[in-house]
């Protein structure tokens, strides 16, 4: 029964990429970014203000880094999201953000001196390898003459920034309970959307855009992150990672399914590859506390929330 907390919430996670790609026909990504996360700062106040007045001198302290924070998780990761959401399907999404986790074991390498393993720089060798077989639809030499799409582009550079946010997260060990840090670096991700969100074409709800929202805002943010550290109390963080990755097969039968899009052979080849690549990563990553980081952030790749103290 234990398990079923990190695989709800990795369930949610995975609609919520099929959520991205069906609001690209319905609201500007601005637009339901900055919703998204508008609903969820109104869901959390009246809970986290007795917090925040509690420990207002270490929010004024660690301003800056709940900033940068709110900057990389939610700002450039979730927006960038909605426009690549607009150019590359749910699947392909799906598939490349399964990264995240052997992105973050990278990051900590440098960050938190991490010693690296040859199991982890083969295992991104072969994830790369997938990746380029992915995004060039199995002709790499593609690659040469094209470059990489724009979405699939933004895809990676917004997986990078999550990466760095999960890593950041832990080397500054802000002292703030979790949800209370969360809803700080929710404030300050609003402030910075607001002029995206004043300067897009339309801002305007409707009775097709508001369940987009209300999903996005309630269940990813939420409840999904929720479920994730229950499961990550009962479970461990190493253990419940190991759900993350079922993430590119949950998209890949909900968009085939509901959004009615093609898996091709090119799709299950560089899919297959580069998740083998991330799971050898993980195995071998040395030192208990580089799992735990990749797992604390590949687990909440769509949330801007760390496990509660």
């Amino acid at each position: 029964m234990n398990a079923l907390f990190p695989l709800f919430a990795v369930l949610i996670w995975s609609i919520n990429i099929v959520v991205n790609k069906l609001s690209t026909a319905l609201i500007e990504p601005a637009a339901i970014a900055f919703y998204r996360w508008l609903l969820a700062f109104l869901l959390l106040t009246p809970f986290m203000l007795p917090g925040v007045v509690r420990h207002l001198a270490v929010i004024r302290r660690h301003a800056l880094k709940l900033l940068a924070l709110g900057l990389l998780g939610i700002v450039l990761y979730q927006c960038l999201a909605y426009y690549a959401a607009q150019t590359i399907s749910a699947l392909m999404m799906g598939i490349l953000g399964s990264l995240l986790p052997m992105l973050t074991m990278l990051i900590s390498i440098p960050l938190l001196r991490v010693k690296p393993g040859r199991g982890l720089l083969f295992g991104g060798l072969l994830s790369l390898c997938g990746i380029v077989w992915l995004i060039s639809g199995g002709h790499p030499q593609d690659i040469l003459r094209q470059g990489i799409g724009r979405g699939e582009a933004m895809i990676f550079v917004g997986a990078c920034a999550y990466a760095l946010y999960g890593v950041l997260l832990k080397r500054w060990a802000i002292p703030l309970p979790g949800w209370l840090s969360l809803y700080c670096q929710i404030a300050f991700g609003l402030l910075l959307l607001l002029p995206i969100f004043l300067h897009a074409d339309s801002v305007r709800l409707t009775a097709q855009n508001i369940p987009l929202v209300a999903f996005a805002g309630i269940m990813a943010s939420l409840i999904a992150p929720f479920l994730w550290i229950q499961g990550v109390m009962r479970l461990d963080a190493s253990t419940a990672s190991i759900f993350m990755n079922l993430t590119p097969v949950f998209t890949a039968l909900i968009a085939i399914i509901f959004l009615h899009e093609q898996l091709h052979l090119y799709h299950l080849v560089g899919g297959v590859v580069t998740l083998l690549g991330v799971i050898l990563a993980q195995r071998s990553h040395p030192g208990r506390r580089g799992k735990k980081i990749a797992a604390g952030n590949g687990a909440a790749r769509d949330t801007c929330g760390d496990p509660l103290d």
